[in-house]
């Protein structure tokens, strides 16, 4: 049987469903950038950056003896900006359509198949989002893409409407090349961000990020950046709206990230009255459960706070005695915006 070689774990990756695919040489990662981002505090409350930094530099650390790192990208639907209708607050692209986890495990346990198929002795580990992988910094040392400068993996056919993974292998592959940086000097990104996130090129200060707040961040979201929510219930694509690598995109996306009815935008009036139950029935098995049920009413009362519409402040003010304390403070903020 022929070696497992880097030509043939690239078109596993594609048999696989993934659509770009590169290979890095296992060598850890310039601890620079990382060791900077945390000085200044941009993790936020996202303590295990910190907690798991020698395993996000070292993939030795996840894998003894690893020697490769097979990059992945899977494109999901780009979309079009959510009308920004009365009653309706934006979700992130992404998260549109099914849970973009169980997608990528399913295709990472096919490849996986694939290269065990091929190589019965290989050990790797295999991961999307989960494990403490920097997969920005791989894809763009593998060549699949380029970090802009909004902090995001930007590759020439899908722009940055992409999901990464990555595959750590104690094998020989020949590497490819690195990206080269291709934002020139078009830096449209940094003005578009509404909470002013991103202080310098590529790097993104999650205490103030939108993204952040609406799906990391647990109990109330401070006021300063409640008042620049405006128009979103999960995430943000401000920054990624406004770069000119993500117009026009027509390319081939994964089916199962196809946007699912009612999921590209919340219907307010329907999140406000949101019972835990409907919450299960609903957004379990979507991206959107990340937020969790606190999480996902808070953003829908700080969304009504910004739609102006005084017909909801009935169901806002239901919410002033929530015993969740985000919740009761997101309904104070948005009735006092309605009531002005």
């Amino acid at each position: 049987m022929p070696a497992l070689d880097s030509a043939f774990a690239k078109s596993a990756a594609l048999a696989a469903g993934f659509h770009k695919a590169g290979v890095a040489r296992a060598a850890p990662l310039d601890p620079g950038p990382l060791d900077r981002y945390l000085a200044r505090g941009f993790e936020a409350d996202m303590a295990w950056l910190r907690s798991t930094c020698d395993q996000r530099l070292d993939p030795s650390r996840l894998l003894p003896g690893a020697r490769s790192v097979l990059a992945l990208a899977l494109a999901h639907h780009p979309g079009e900006p959510a009308a920004a209708l009365p009653g309706a607050a934006q979700v992130a692209r992404y998260a549109r359509g099914r849970d973009y986890h169980a997608v990528m495990k399913r295709r990472l346990a096919d490849l996986s198949e694939r290269l065990r198929a091929r190589d019965p002795e290989v050990r790797l580990v295999a991961s999307a989002d989960i494990a403490p992988v920097m997969e920005k910094a791989w894809a763009e040392r593998a060549g699949i893409g380029w970090i802009g400068k909004n902090g995001c993996l930007i590759t020439t056919e899908f722009g940055s409407w992409v999901l990464l993974a990555t595959v750590i292998l104690d094998r020989d592959l020949e590497p490819d090349p690195p990206h080269p940086e291709r934002c020139g000097d078009c830096a449209a990104c940094l003005p578009a961000c509404p909470t002013g996130a991103i202080p310098e090129p590529g790097v993104v200060d999650a205490r103030r990020c939108l993204s952040f707040h609406t799906i990391e961040r647990r109990g109330p979201i401070p006021e300063a950046i409640a008042e620049r929510a405006a128009g979103w219930g999960f995430g943000c694509d401000d920054c990624q709206t406004a770069c000119p690598w993500n117009r026009d995109r027509s390319a081939a996306w994964d089916p199962d990230l196809a946007p699912r009815p009612g999921q590209s935008a919340f219907d307010l009036p329907a999140m406000l009255a949101l019972t835990v139950e409907q919450y299960r029935r609903r957004f379990w098995g979507t991206a959107l459960a990340r937020a969790r049920y606190q999480g996902l009413v808070r953003n829908a009362l700080l969304a009504a706070g910004h739609s102006g519409d005084r017909r909801l402040a009935g169901a806002v003010r239901a919410r002033l005695d929530d015993e969740d304390e985000g919740i009761r403070r997101a309904a104070a903020w948005a009735l006092g915006r309605l009531e002005e």
